[in-house]
């Protein structure tokens, strides 16, 4: 059944993830799509919400088949899709290229996003890692593996909807993968959502500030007790 749109997937999805709240986690929401998610989750967990710096490398004429992803970091992190690139003609500069584009949109990003902001520090703590779903799951694998340089004690991913085979290839690198729902026929995220409008940027800082107000209260009430 087609969720309603991201903020009802995030509520559904934060009811299975209840059992990591007494473990304070963070949740780690990709831009743009997950941010929406990620939301409803840290507003039910009372987590902090913040953000992973990844982004899709599409094929040659194909922008929404991922060839691959690139991550935020000191050493970004680039993964490809050896099984769709053995069947495309895609060459390394291709692929250098891209990085090279993709890394200077998360340069935008960041710098509109953090502003004079520093990200969470998770070391020791549970990541939480959300997108709206997840297709060939490389932006998600990236997205993952740039998150274990930082040390968190555990990672997991969660998504409202994805292809079996795309968690599987997940469950090798995470600490425990939630989804909701693995449909046989999948053609792209869109599609088990009735109302999925592309957010922009401006709205990502507005669910980021007032996602910041309630983690605040919750820290102070917490504090008081």
């Amino acid at each position: 059944m087609p969720f309603a749109d991201r903020a009802e997937a995030g509520q559904l999805l934060a009811k299975r993830l209840l059992h990591l709240k007494d473990h304070h986690p963070v949740v780690l929401a990709l831009p743009r799509g997950g941010v929406a998610v990620g939301y409803e989750i840290a507003r039910v967990l009372a987590a902090p919400l913040d953000l992973v710096l990844v982004r899709k490398i599409g094929a040659p004429g194909q922008p929404e088949l991922a060839i691959g992803a690139v991550a935020d970091g000191e050493q970004p992190e680039l993964v490809t899709d050896s099984e769709i690139l053995s069947w495309l003609t895609v060459g390394s500069e291709y692929i250098e290229a891209s990085k090279t584009q993709e890394l200077a949109e998360i340069e935008r990003r960041r710098k509109l996003y953090y502003g004079d902001r520093s990200p969470v520090d998770i070391r020791g703590r549970t990541a939480i890692l959300v997108d709206d779903g997840i297709a060939t799951g490389a932006t998600m694998l990236a997205a993952l593996r740039a998150v274990r340089r930082r040390r968190p004690a555990r990672v997991v991913v969660a998504v409202p909807v994805a292809p079996e085979s795309s968690l599987e290839r997940l469950r090798n690198e995470a600490d425990e993968v939630v989804c909701l729902d693995t449909p046989t026929e999948f053609m792209a995220v869109g599609q088990f959502y009735y109302r999925f409008p592309q957010l922009r940027d401006t709205e990502v800082i507005q669910l980021l500030a007032d996602a910041r107000k309630f983690a605040v209260t919750e820290q102070k009430e917490r504090e008081r007790h």
